[in-house]
């Protein structure tokens, strides 16, 4: 007869004490699943297409834009508009060059030597394509240069973080060749980047934390620990009932 003492198995515990532990096992996993998962579900059953105070000035003045009827102010908020969705990362590159598209046509519009500002960004993105690294001297100097004529052309302030990129989100190539295709699809390449989806546990703050970030990157960190310590606590509590020794 073939011993099974030293047969180990999740799935089918031969013993009491292994069966206890692989309940006990199973349970945890499942708080750990149900923390997880069901927060979010609940997420996406609460959650709300809330747009951003940046969409709802583009969506004022962009009318005006696109039909060719656009004031100074007008051009200057769409523009800055489209600099608040050109500072973030996750853009796709079709996307991200129609906006350079709208941005570059709006400064063109906007600058009141047109032919002068051409030569400046020009002169930049030659210098960017040679230049071996982003701390090239002449890369930076012209940067600089190009930093307050463009914050004046949009009309930000010297502390808007948009003035930093300004320069790198317009095209010399691309001021003269904005067509009626191209504005009619910035609406929605607009409302794509600038709606998210809230709630209140999206809104609400906890610890000076956003409550759905803190309970994904803090709260649930502490649970595993949590989950962890009481496997250690309730194993050792076994072994003494079972008399089983390290």
């Amino acid at each position: 007869m073939v011993s099974e003492d030293y047969h180990i198995s999740f799935f089918k515990p031969t013993t009491d004490s292994a069966r206890r532990n692989r309940n006990m096992v199973v349970q945890l996993v499942l708080i750990w699943a149900v923390a997880i998962f069901g927060f979010q579900f609940l997420l996406k059953i609460l959650e709300k297409p809330t747009p951003e105070p940046s969409l709802g000035i583009f969506e004022n003045n962009w009318p005006a834009v696109e039909q060719g009827k656009a004031s100074s102010m007008e051009l200057q908020a769409s523009s800055q508009a489209v600099l608040s969705v050109l500072g973030k990362v996750a853009i796709q590159p079709d996307h991200r060059q129609m906006l350079h598209d709208a941005l570059s046509s709006m400064a063109w519009q906007l600058a009141l030597e047109k032919e002068e500002l051409k030569a400046h960004v020009a002169e930049f993105e030659n210098l960017a394509a040679s230049a071996g690294h982003i701390a090239d001297e002449a890369y930076l100097k012209k940067k600089s240069e190009l930093i307050p004529i463009l914050a004046g052309i949009f009309g930000l302030e010297p502390v808007d973080v948009r003035t930093k990129i300004a320069p790198l989100e317009i095209k010399s190539s691309m001021m003269e060749s904005f067509d009626a295709a191209g504005k009619e699809q910035i609406g929605g390449i607009m409302s794509l980047y600038l709606t998210h989806n809230q709630s209140f546990l999206t809104d609400a703050r906890f610890l000076g934390f956003p409550f759905h970030y803190f309970y994904t990157a803090i709260f649930l960190l502490i649970l595993f620990v949590g989950l962890c310590w009481l496997y250690c606590i309730r194993t050792d509590q076994f072994n003494k009932k079972y008399g089983i020794e390290d």
